[in-house]
């Protein structure tokens, strides 16, 4: 009952909101629902979306009794005929008989021949080391798990942009001394992600940040976005396909201190999934609303769609992704209890 009245409420709003979106911007929901009713496992978050060769989707998150504890796994769902698969384990973080990790953060990344799954493994986040599988069927088997060499994480939160050169960026980040100290920098693969090497991104700020978004300007200018403890997204450009950043600047979003999540579009323009607020007390003070904010420039935005507003909540860490015939996929955590979906359509 509470999903259905919530549909109702979606749709209601977005009728409001799309005569008000930014000049002929139109556009509209096709979906918003929750990917899975039922699993074995009672929380999830950090979820991710990627488009396959065959043009469905597949979503991962990571999935247990609750963050931290030593079962949480990562967890597979695939987008066919209009339905989602039931949720399916596919990398966990045994060692041995006796040693077992909880996973985090899974990204999906597809490159031109191999579907990649990035992962972390590893009792907090100051103590994981990287990971990752690859699928040469869509998702449908993996490889047995592989670990990045020392240093390398992979991408901490968010996909990898990959640029016309075939170079593969990965927006990645440290949190070092009990999440005292947090840094970003990004890992440039030019073998299509055999080897990696690592570009720090202003690690002499005072400014703590951790999981970029990047998005691609016109001219082949790079802008990564960033979770801060500042109450906004910070943001940097680079001008030499990510080998050097700039300083980090405010943008004009708020930021509660919560993932966030950008992508550009084939038209020209840019979109953000983000919590508009400020932070608060305690940590998930600020998580209770999620909006998607459209930009021409990545400069200036507009919030064009309230995805959630709650009085309490937490709706957090989107994903987003544009898929080969235009629609946007959205997927973000539900009050640790579900992942959920939205997708859109652009009527002009």
């Amino acid at each position: 009952m509470r999903k259905k009245t919530r549909v109702c409420w979606f749709m209601i709003l977005l009728s409001c909101i799309t005569s008000r979106a930014q000049e002929d911007i139109e556009f509209e929901i096709l979906k918003n629902e929750f990917i899975y009713s039922e699993a074995d496992f009672a929380s999830s978050h950090a979820s991710t979306v990627a488009e396959l060769k065959d043009g469905k989707l597949i979503s991962a998150w990571f999935g247990g009794t609750h963050e931290r504890h030593q079962d949480v796994s990562i967890y597979t769902s695939f987008k066919k005929k209009g339905k989602w698969s039931p949720p399916k384990k596919v990398a966990d973080g045994v060692i041995n008989d006796s040693l077992r990790y909880p996973t985090w953060n899974p990204v999906l990344f597809n490159t031109e021949k191999t579907l990649f799954l990035f992962y972390k493994i590893g009792p907090s986040p100051s103590t994981w080391w990287g990971a990752y599988k690859t699928s040469e069927d869509n998702g449908k088997t993996w490889s047995h798990a592989v670990l990045l060499p020392s240093g390398i994480l992979g991408p901490i939160k968010n996909k990898p942009i990959q640029l016309e050169s075939g170079r593969i960026i990965s927006p990645s980040s440290v949190e070092l001394d009990d999440g005292e100290v947090w840094r970003a920098h990004m890992e440039i693969s030019d073998d299509s992600g055999k080897t990696w090497r690592k570009i720090l991104v202003n690690h002499d700020s005072e400014y703590k940040v951790i999981q970029p978004s990047i998005v691609q300007l016109k001219g082949g200018i790079l802008k990564a976005f960033f979770r801060s403890d500042q109450d906004f997204i910070l943001e940097s450009v680079s001008k030499d396909d990510g080998e050097n950043w700039s300083a980090f600047t405010p943008s004009k979003l708020p930021n509660p201190n919560s993932g966030i999540d950008a992508v550009s579009l084939d038209n020209g323009m840019f979109l953000m999934v983000y919590n508009p607020l400020a932070s608060g007390r305690d940590w998930f003070n600020g998580r209770n609303k999620l909006n998607l904010a459209v930009s021409k420039d990545a400069e200036n935005w507009q919030d064009i769609l309230q995805l959630e507003n709650e009085a309490e909540g937490e709706f957090s860490y989107p994903a987003i992704i544009q898929g080969e015939d235009g629609q946007i996929h959205i997927t973000y955590t539900y009050n640790r209890e579900k992942i959920n979906y939205v997708s859109l359509k652009f009527l002009n």
